[in-house]
């Protein structure tokens, strides 16, 4: 390399770090993202869920493998189980949106459904809302999570057809494993 050019690259390398020096800093989680951290490690979880027309009721079992993504905005967690209609896979990813202020919880599954929901914090419940399709029947869905300590949740899902009238459809609890 030429003096010349060792020269330049260094001018070119001091002005690209004066430019990144003068750029704000990427704003850290919220207080509210920060409450995500509670669902953070495996769980493990126990449910009854109630027949639901042509849907059959019965035990369900799962296990979620939850951390907390890089830069601390979101959560990441994937879930398999069984239920009484079969083997459950899941990938999901909770955030909270600043500007609506709610928390936000997308799903996928090995059913080839993606579930939006949106939901809030009060003290220990956590409750999320949004539009479910249950085997080609779309209906508005409920999930409540209740903070029982800091390795056990209850939680229950309901579902109405039109988003007034609830009716629950399965209960259960989630223990932390590590």
């Amino acid at each position: 390399m030429t003096r010349q050019a060792s020269l330049t690259l260094t001018v070119l390398c001091a002005l690209a770090g004066a430019a990144l020096a003068q750029q704000p800093n990427m704003p850290g989680p919220s207080p509210e993202h920060k409450k995500l951290a509670y669902f953070a490690g495996t769980w493990n979880s126990e449910a009854e869920m109630k027949p639901m027309g042509p849907f059959p009721g019965g035990k369900s079992t799962g296990t979620d493998r939850a951390e907390i993504f890089p830069g601390g905005f979101f959560l990441v967690i994937r879930s398999s189980g069984t239920s009484p209609m079969g083997p459950i896979h899941e990938l999901e990813v909770m955030g909270y949106d600043a500007k609506e202020q709610v928390y936000t919880f997308d799903s996928f599954d090995n059913a080839g459904e993606h579930e939006v929901y949106k939901g809030a914090v009060e003290g220990d419940t956590w409750t999320w809302t949004g539009t479910s399709d249950f085997g080609g029947h779309m209906f508005k869905g409920r999930f409540v999570a209740k903070v029982v300590s800091p390795t056990v949740y209850t939680f229950r899902f309901d579902y109405s057809p039109d988003g007034t009238a609830w009716t629950n459809i399965m209960e259960g609890k989630a223990t932390k494993k590590e």
